[in-house]
């Protein structure tokens, strides 16, 4: 039986894609190809990059997220919302503030004294 050829319309896997981009940055950083073949390379290299780019992007819609546990001990998923995810990232980074919690004053504390009991962690 004579090899299917892959149709244009068959996508390549994500992983031969990504060998395949690897393989043409490693090529295009030699540089031991002509001007067109660069080019030809290069284009290559971007529609490739497209379409891992779409299918992480598929993967990402699919994944759902465990949003608790229901009374018979299944877990409870919800669709992954990627917009959610967005509007996070656009906020500061920042450290956290803990509540409650007062600056430390420049003052030495004096030691309070107490019995031999109270400095013990575990009784």
């Amino acid at each position: 039986m004579p090899k299917k050829s892959e149709s244009s319309d068959e996508q390549p896997s994500f992983e031969s894609s990504v060998d395949e981009l690897e393989q043409i940055v490693r090529d295009l950083e030699e540089g031991h190809l002509g001007l067109q073949e660069s080019l030809g390379r290069f284009e290559t290299g971007v529609k490739l990059l497209k379409t891992c780019y779409r299918t992480l992007e598929d993967a990402e819609k699919r994944i759902e997220v465990l949003a608790g546990w229901s009374e018979d001990g299944s877990p409870d998923l919800e669709d992954f919302d990627a917009s959610a995810t967005a509007d996070e990232s656009d906020k500061k980074a920042g450290r956290r503030k803990s509540a409650g919690r007062k600056k430390a004053s420049k003052k030495k504390a004096e030691p309070e004294e107490s019995s031999n009991e109270d400095n013990q962690l575990f009784s």
